[in-house]
């Protein structure tokens, strides 16, 4: 070991860090966010500064940038050759291997000496501009010195030419004088539980310090705006990466996202002179409905309305006339946005009828035909800050939503600014998304799954966004995908279920995450995708009400059968609930929960969470990793003789015997003698009740809640999430 951090420095090295300390703020124009958390810092603990990894940049910037002297942690390997001894020369370090067992030792004996030690807890440069994975060795020291862990953030040194981004794994063409953002986090100790030992605890220090840097990672990327500002950033600072940044359609529109905001701000203008001023008239907040497939218009649209402070109503148009007219009311929505073309190929003529008595349709294809060059030049010559959509308020409503009704009438959530963009910078400190990286997204933008994840995420990150009208085409999408050369894919597991019964075993080659949500992911489709196409699926968990993701398994943190961690910005509690052995009803907080419900009794009238918390109706368990394992949905369970029984254990305990795309689906009603009792109905017509109860024995099952009864139908009823419509099997079950 060379120790270099009790070294006197001489004056001539003062100036040179003083220069390259002056250069680097200049040239970069490096700027560093949360130095008060530093300066409040426990003052009786020693002090470990640990930082995500992503250039040759990083320790100079950690050097020069924070206060105080530290002591860098360099593994041997870096230390060779004459220009790193004579840069190395200018600071404090520690050199030692970092895979020896020594390594720990050495620093908690500097820190111990009252030194400020620095540690990547990486121990190498990302190749991905994201997190990559995170060793013991820095949560190790943290705990046995008891040191107050401050964690910092570098933005914007990926983008430099001292990154990795250069082809050896992932390719960007980088710039040569990218601004650099050093952001600090609260500085406190590592809380791990004293019973943990040997390799329990070992994985615990990688834990905690992956999400103390995924924590890290949020707090930094996340800036309460209005959603017109941060596209408006995004686009605005947009460089050539050398792969093309915009988003494609099934119908061949290509549209940059340069060309997407001009083409936003145009029909902004315009929509803004055809809405009626009932609108306007109807709520503080002007809401306009939409009722468009996924394309390159629903997403000039979803941005015009933005860019003009007009709050859009997603309406779902798969759920029904009598669901769609609710949502009108629930909304107060006088005017709905669509298109003749789309109308026409999804058949919904008779609901365009139907909703005519309730709303005037604004059909796209008639204001575009009255957009000439007057138009575009008003347009143009309004600068973008000075839009109406630049100034709102990021508590300000952005979008409303509805839920899906699967359970109960469908109610309005209403998401801010500020939910939408903490749940993209939430998911962002999960997955790294480069400029340019492919994003191929079938699920409908009326869900919240395929709005945050599948639409507003990929364009504020740069990324090369596909967009398909449907989910359902089982056929076409996994070519589409392939042909896309997408990265990143999303759907639910009915719609991974349909794919692969279609899909050639090479069509999902070249995507690298693929994540479900919206319902339980079955092992039955995990081992399908695992066996056909060599590929894992990383299931999350989210809901409407929490823009919507709440938690997600990732590369670097899974278990399967779990819904992954909670996403960094939340916090949880888990309430009792009688009859249910272990877990709780699920209760989240955080930035990314809604501002509230409207419901159709009182339109209008914003009923928010009781003191943030959101129910989620989900009992859960968590374990000790902190990995959240889904029992079902609260109104999923049945109360048989004073026991819980998930309705969604018997349905996993009885798919596999049904045939190729067949369902069945569990259903509780009233019992005199037990409270309650489970039916079940599906639409496999060779399911008998001898393989069912041998199904639920082997399954461990009590008996109590074997059903004794099996009704057949055709088709069991889905919503256009893929989800089942629980509601309607309960109504046809009960008229029978």
């Amino acid at each position: 070991m060379n120790n270099h951090s009790d070294q006197q420095q001489a004056w001539w090295i003062k100036l040179i860090r003083g220069v390259i300390r002056f250069w680097a703020k200049h040239w970069y124009r490096v700027e560093v966010r949360g130095l008060e958390h530093y300066e409040q810092r426990p003052k009786d603990r020693p002090l470990l500064i640990v930082a995500n990894h992503v250039s040759l940049l990083d320790g100079p910037l950690i050097d020069g940038f924070i206060p105080g002297p530290t002591t860098f942690m360099i593994d041997a390997g870096h230390t060779q050759g004459w220009w790193r001894t004579r840069l190395l020369s200018l600071g404090r370090y520690v050199v030692t291997d970092l895979h020896s067992p020594m390594a720990a030792k050495h620093l908690i004996k500097a820190l111990e000496a009252g030194e400020q030690v620095m540690i990547f807890p990486e121990g190498r440069i990302s190749t991905q501009s994201g997190l990559m994975k995170v060793y013991s060795g820095a949560g190790l020291v943290a705990d046995k010195t008891g040191a107050a862990v401050l964690a910092v953030h570098i933005e914007g040194a990926q983008w430099s030419q001292a990154s990795y981004l250069d082809g050896r794994v992932r390719w960007l063409r980088r710039l040569r004088r990218p601004h650099i953002t050093l952001t600090l986090s609260a500085a406190e100790p590592l809380q791990i539980e004293p019973q943990l030992k040997g390799r329990a605890r070992h994985l615990a220090y990688q834990q905690v310090m992956m999400q103390r840097l995924q924590a890290s990672h949020f707090n930094a990327r996340w800036h309460p705006m209005s959603l017109w500002q941060a596209f408006d950033h995004a686009v605005t600072t947009q460089w050539p990466v050398g792969r093309w940044q915009g988003v494609e359609d099934a119908l061949g529109t290509q549209l940059t996202y340069k060309k997407a905001r001009l083409a936003a701000r145009v029909l902004g203008v315009k929509l803004t002179a055809s809405l009626n001023s009932s609108v306007a008239a109807n709520h503080p907040h002007p809401t306009v409905g939409v009722m468009l497939p996924n394309s390159a218009g629903v997403l000039v649209t979803f941005w015009a309305l933005q860019s003009q402070a007009k709050l859009p109503a997603m309406l779902n148009f798969t759920a029904g006339e009598a669901a769609l007219i609710s949502a009108c009311k629930t909304a107060q929505l006088t005017q709905v946005l669509t298109s003749r073309r789309f109308i026409e190929l999804a058949g919904l003529q008779a609901i365009e009828q139907a909703l005519a008595a309730h709303i005037e349709w604004i059909y796209l294809e008639d204001i575009r035909e009255t957009i000439g060059l007057k138009d575009k030049l008003r347009a143009l010559g309004v600068p973008s800050r000075k839009l109406p959509g630049y100034q709102q308020a990021p508590t300000d409503p952005a979008v409303v939503l509805f839920t899906s009704g699967s359970e109960a009438a469908p109610k309005a959530v209403v998401l801010s600014h500020q939910n939408l963009l903490a749940n993209i910078a939430q998911v962002g400190s999960q997955f790294a998304l480069l400029p340019g990286d492919g994003v191929f997204n079938a699920l409908p933008t009326f869900h919240s799954f395929g709005l945050t994840a599948g639409l507003l995420w990929p364009v504020l990150a740069g990324a090369k966004l596909t967009l398909y009208p449907s989910p359902l085409h089982y056929h076409q999408i996994p070519e589409a995908v392939y042909q896309s050369n997408a990265r990143v894919f999303f759907a639910t597991d009915t719609f991974y279920k349909g794919y692969a019964r279609k899909a050639d075993p090479y069509d999902f080659n070249q995507v690298e995450v693929l994540v479900a949500g919206a319902e339980p992911l079955s092992q039955q489709t995990r081992a399908i995708y695992a066996q056909k196409f060599g590929k894992t699926i990383l299931e999350g968990y989210g809901v409407t009400e929490a823009s919507p993701v709440v938690a997600v398994n990732t590369p670097q943190a899974r278990q399967d059968g779990s819904v992954g961690r909670l996403l960094p910005g939340l916090v949880c509690r888990l309430e009792p609930v009688e009859g249910l052995a272990e877990g709780g009803r699920l209760w989240i907080k955080g930035p990314n929960v809604m501002l509230g419900y409207w419901f159709e009794t009182a339109p209008g009238e914003l009923v928010a969470p009781p003191d943030g918390w959101y129910d989620t109706g989900d009992l859960a368990r968590i374990d000790q990793q902190g990995f959240i394992w889904l029992l079902g949905r609260a109104k999923r369970f049945a109360k048989i003789a004073g026991e819980m029984v998930s309705l969604v254990a018997i349905e996993q305990a009885l798919t596999p015997l049904l045939a190729e795309d067949k369902l069945v689906v569990a259903v509780r009603v009233s019992d005199a003698k037990k409270g309650e009792k489970v039916v079940l109905v599906s639409s496999d017509a060779h399911l008998s009740l001898g393989q069912v109860q041998q199904a639920l024995a082997q399954a461990g099952i009590n008996e109590l809640a074997w059903p004794k009864m099996i009704y057949w139908r055709e088709q069991i009823p889905l919503l256009g999430s893929g989800k089942i419509a629980y509601q309607i099997l309960d109504q046809w079950v009960a008229e029978q």
